[in-house]
């Protein structure tokens, strides 16, 4: 029972990602090579739509898991279900759109690389080379 404890313990810890185990991913077009937190924020609240240098973002989200429920933690400071719900607000206002959500690192590299403007978070160990990898300041 006790070794079964201390098993649970190691687990747990080690399932907790940290800001420095996401990627920040764009589309080649997207012309900055760093945002601020604010602005990441403001991208994925829906907020901003272009970038301080000019050019058009597209949030794209992971559906689930521990890099998405961080990044929701560490950058946009919302729950995934208050998220949903944010999202549903706007669409019932007319005043945005519920961003593409994808299963899987590979799928949202995939798709940022192939959309102009896209912008979206990944794993720190996902296959990156399609894409560009921003720095959050």
């Amino acid at each position: 029972m006790r070794h079964s404890l201390n098993l649970l313990i190691v687990l747990a810890c080690a399932a907790t990602i940290r800001a420095a185990d996401i990627k920040v991913i764009a589309n080649s077009n997207v012309g900055a090579s760093a945002l601020s937190a604010e602005e990441l924020k403001g991208v994925f609240l829906g907020t901003k739509t272009s970038l301080s240098n000019g050019s058009h973002v597209e949030p794209v989200l992971l559906k689930s898991g521990p890099v998405h429920e961080a990044f929701l933690k560490e950058y946009v400071g919302k729950s995934d279900s208050a998220l949903i719900t944010y999202y549903r607000s706007l669409v019932f206002t007319g005043k945005g759109t519920i961003p593409k959500t994808f299963a899987s690192d590979a799928e949202v590299v995939s798709f940022v690389g192939k959309t102009k403007g896209a912008i979206g978070y990944v794993g720190a160990g996902a296959s990156t080379a399609s894409v560009r990898t921003l720095a959050v300041r």
